[in-house]
């Protein structure tokens, strides 16, 4: 089965084409980073323009790289939720209008809960090994560390809009289990990266430079919330940079009185921080449900340090492909066809919705 998925939620407008849920025929993105550098975050009203204006050349690009016909598509799949309003309408909207020219299913998918589905997409290039019978029986298989995936597991999203934990019984059956109180680990990163006057996005500038500074250099806090708490906050941790950094009302320093070396360990302090509270928790909750793996996605699951952490825990840990963890429309339209399978498409009064569908446990 080739899937089509189309993701719109935030600034990210993306088409790709997956056969079977797993194999990754392209992936085409347009990325707004330029148009929302000087605002430090995405704004809203510009994430929409430039959706309307990027979406069917995007589409376009993915049918071309897959080198298929929209006729050969057998299903549609969209990001619905969550996600910022106008821009979901727009990937709806042209997902709806797919479906119903062409005569194919409509597949509603939780942009959440397809950054879990992720671990398990693969290119479809990097499996082909051979030419006739046995190339096809490579196509066909799947990488190593997502044959030998144990469920359930516990799953964490981490990006700039999220930071959360999940129970993945199946992946029709995801349950919340923790969530942040306040920043998201990501928003946390580009916040950071401001008061450091490091570029936007500022996860990947703080990634880099934490490998040559001195984690210890700084002591900030790693907010628990409780003995059994699976919940997270970095509003706190935030704020200890701030103060650590440039001090207090009467003894403030500036940025131009950073040293490079400075700059190189606040980074470091700060990623051992976030890294730490993500190991921990998702640590504790291995532990209270018994899973047998850990599943995770979103931007900062691409992040150096928390990969080489993650080594660490005592179940096996499955990250999706580098080009995988930022928002795609590959995971959903691996999602998608899990939802064909289940029989769970959408009428096309399908609505765009700002919350996630995954229930609290």
């Amino acid at each position: 089965m080739l899937m089509l998925g189309i993701e719109s939620t935030c600034d990210e407008t993306a088409a790709a084409v997956v056969e079977d849920g797993r194999i990754v025929h392209s992936s085409a993105i347009a990325t707004q980073f330029q148009l929302h550098e000087k605002f430090r975050g995405v704004v809203p009203e510009i994430a929409s323009r430039a959706h309307i204006e990027n979406i069917m050349p995007v589409i376009r690009e993915s049918l071309d790289m897959a080198d298929i016909a929209l006729t050969e598509l057998d299903a549609i799949a969209v990001a619905h939720r969550p996600g910022l309003i106008g821009s979901l309408l727009i990937g709806v909207t042209a997902a709806k209008t797919l479906a119903w020219s062409l005569g194919k299913p409509l597949l509603p998918v939780d942009h959440v809960q397809a950054h879990l589905y992720s671990v398990m997409l693969a290119e479809k290039g990097h499996l082909i090994q051979g030419k006739g019978q046995e190339g096809e029986a490579l196509l066909r298989s799947l990488p190593s560390s997502v044959t030998c995936l144990s469920l359930p597991a516990v799953g964490l999203v981490c990006s700039g809009g999220h930071t959360a934990l999940y129970l993945v019984n199946d992946w029709l059956d995801i349950e919340l289990i923790g969530s942040t109180i306040d920043d998201a680990v990501g928003e946390a990163y580009d916040k950071v990266a401001a008061m450091l006057g490091l570029a936007f996005p500022g996860g990947p500038e703080i990634d880099r430079l934490a490998a040559a500074g001195n984690p210890a250099a700084l002591k900030l806090p790693r907010s628990m919330l409780g003995r059994d708490s699976l919940d997270f906050s970095f509003s706190g941790l935030k704020t200890a940079v701030r103060y650590q950094v440039f001090g207090y009302q009467g003894k403030e320093r500036t940025l131009d009185d950073l040293t490079d070396v400075e700059i190189k360990d606040v980074a470091a302090s700060f990623q051992a921080a976030c890294v730490d509270a993500l190991f921990k928790k998702v640590s504790r909750a291995v532990k209270q449900f018994n899973a047998n793996s850990v599943v995770m996605g979103g931007g900062v699951s691409a992040n150096r340090g928390l990969r080489e952490a993650f080594l660490g825990l005592p179940v096996p840990v499955h990250a999706p492909p580098m080009q995988y963890c930022t928002d795609n429309a590959a995971m959903i339209a691996g999602l998608g066809y899990v939802l064909c399978q289940a029989g769970q498409a959408a009428s096309l009064d399908l609505d765009a919705v700002t919350s996630s569908s995954i229930p609290r446990r």
